[in-house]
């Protein structure tokens, strides 16, 4: 199985301006077709900004190539777009579901909490984020609750997908946020999107972290350190982080427990 990792929006700080980011979503060879995990935005999002879009522009220095578009990368990758048979977001933020209409075909995996979210009432600045217009095409969708599973002593919901993946209740930067975690020839990924901002722990103070992405960073910081064994990303890598194509060629063999 391959995994492609993919910069779907580059947003670089202006301050500290060392931090140049990309948006990483996750394109599994699976065995059923390809398994998109989130989208980054969407073709629509470059043609007519959403206002929030608009507002990354002003705090933030962003390109907006759309050739970081998902769409556009899998096509890239000798793909066609009705290849991707299945995605599966993390959550519903305009950066992580803004694709959905690229592929209209795809079943739609996420949690019920965070769908509820989607359709409701803003209930914290971070609900801004979400954009309606992104599943106007009525697409299929498939919604989770939690079910009393764990994985590696983490609660989780199995995915019913051809290749092993958990999804990872880890509330807190939305209110049905999730990791997903994905069994690979060389060992685990736990990819955790949004809900810490594991490697740069040092470069945000511990109040914004927790205002912005949750509680979560202690615990998934002490998770990492506990298993070696299980290769953890964040969903907005550095820019360097990119220079690696696919997962084999970014961690190579798994480390022992």
């Amino acid at each position: 199985m391959t995994i492609h990792l993919i910069n779907c929006f580059t947003c670089n700080a202006r301050f500290p301006s060392r931090l140049q980011t990309g948006t990483l979503c996750l394109l599994i060879e699976a065995d059923d077709g390809l398994i998109l995990v989130d989208t980054g935005p969407g073709l629509h999002d470059y043609a007519k900004i959403p206002p929030i879009l608009r507002m990354f522009q002003i705090a933030t220095k962003v390109p907006l190539d759309i050739e970081e578009t998902a769409k556009r990368q899998v096509v890239r990758l000798g793909f066609r777009p009705e290849d991707v048979r299945h995605i599966v977001l993390t959550h519903m933020h305009f950066d992580h579901c803004g694709g959905l209409p690229d592929f209209p075909d795809a079943t739609i995996h996420v949690h019920e909490d965070e769908y509820r979210a989607f359709l409701g009432r803003p209930r914290r600045w971070t609900d801004l984020a979400y954009v309606r217009r992104h599943i106007a095409h009525d697409p299929r969708f498939v919604f989770y609750s939690e079910c009393g599973d764990e994985w590696s002593g983490l609660p989780a919901i199995p995915l019913p997908l051809s290749n092993e993946m958990w999804m990872i209740p880890l509330f807190g930067h939305s209110r049905g946020h999730c990791g997903v975690a994905i069994s690979t020839t060389s060992g685990w990924l736990f990819h955790v999107a949004d809900a810490a901002p594991l490697g740069l722990e040092e470069e945000m103070p511990t109040w914004l972290t927790t205002l912005v992405l949750g509680p979560h960073t202690p615990r998934l910081s002490q998770f990492k350190a506990e298993h070696p064994e299980i290769r953890l990303t964040t969903s907005h890598m550095l820019l360097d982080f990119f220079t690696h194509r696919t997962v084999a060629e970014l961690f190579g063999p798994a480390q022992s427990p």
